[in-house]
């Protein structure tokens, strides 16, 4: 045994008077704003994707492999040739694609609950949302590649959209807006649900049916008419107009304000309820 051993151990220093005056004088760093806590979250979602690069699979396999799968198989018997379907089915499968996309926020929320890391968002004195916003936020630079690859692909194999890259430049922007709108309820399916099995199948039961009844892959009128009452009442079925309208040139005015409407509600019910399951979990 040496010395070292045998020596007391040290006492802890008593903080004196200027140490506490120091400590509570001291000016604390300004709260950061919305904005910033918002893009710092989003930053930390960006950041799963350069550690984890296997979760762009689903933004790049998945599109290209809908879009050739239904354009060989479907093109020929629908509209007489691939080519001719691919200039009506490729806004179609740009917005279906991003939509299911859309239900990987979910999972994320949930992957996270588990591991325990939203006790210490919430501990942090920053914007309460910030958190879920950043979720969307990293999530739209996900749907913008699967964009991205959809519209290369469609050009490789023949799309020509008569609005040239601002049509194309404006739906995908529309998209892009609808699709940050509609993933609120997954959040807050990721915030009730208690497993990630659960939101994926959740979410799939809502997302299949709204996405094969709409105007994606067929023209509505040909479907019987109490179906297409349906179809043209979708949420998907507005998406895919203004998307499709825009893509070919047109200004689709009432399908874009129909849109807004939608997504606002979406945003004021399901982002009010996501941040109260937040608030109480």
């Amino acid at each position: 045994m040496t010395a070292q051993d045998t020596a007391p151990a040290t006492e802890p220093k008593t903080p004196t008077s200027a140490d506490l005056a120091r400590v509570f004088t001291t000016e604390r760093p300004p709260r950061p704003s919305a904005w910033a806590a918002s893009t710092t979250f989003g930053w930390r979602a960006l950041l799963k994707i350069k550690h984890v690069p296997e979760q762009l699979f689903d933004v790049t396999l998945f599109p290209i492999m809908m879009t050739l799968m239904f354009t060989y198989l479907f093109g020929g018997a629908l509209a007489g040739s691939p080519t001719d379907y691919l200039q009506f089915f490729l806004p179609g499968i740009l917005v279906v694609s991003i939509v299911m996309i859309t239900m990987y926020t979910g999972l994320a929320v949930n992957t996270d609950i588990e591991k325990g890391v939203f006790d210490r968002f919430r501990t942090l004195p920053i914007w309460r949302p910030a958190p879920m916003v950043g979720y969307l936020l990293g999530d739209g630079f996900r749907y913008l590649i699967a964009s991205v690859v959809i519209v290369t692909m469609g050009l490789i194999l023949g799309y020509r959209p008569d609005g040239g890259v601002t049509g194309v430049l404006a739906g995908v922007a529309v998209l892009l807006l609808f699709c940050f709108a509609l993933s609120w309820i997954w959040t807050m399916f990721g915030l009730l649900l208690r497993s990630e099995k659960s939101v994926m199948g959740v979410s799939m039961m809502l997302i299949m049916p709204l996405s094969f009844l709409s105007s994606a892959y067929v023209d509505p009128s040909t479907m019987p008419n109490w179906l297409e009452a349906f179809v043209n009442v979708n949420p998907i079925t507005f998406a895919v107009d203004s998307v499709r309208a825009l893509m070919s040139g047109d200004w689709p005015g009432t399908d874009l304000l129909w849109l807004a409407i939608l997504s606002a509600g979406l945003i004021a019910v399901f982002g009010a309820a996501t941040m109260r399951l937040y608030n109480r979990k």
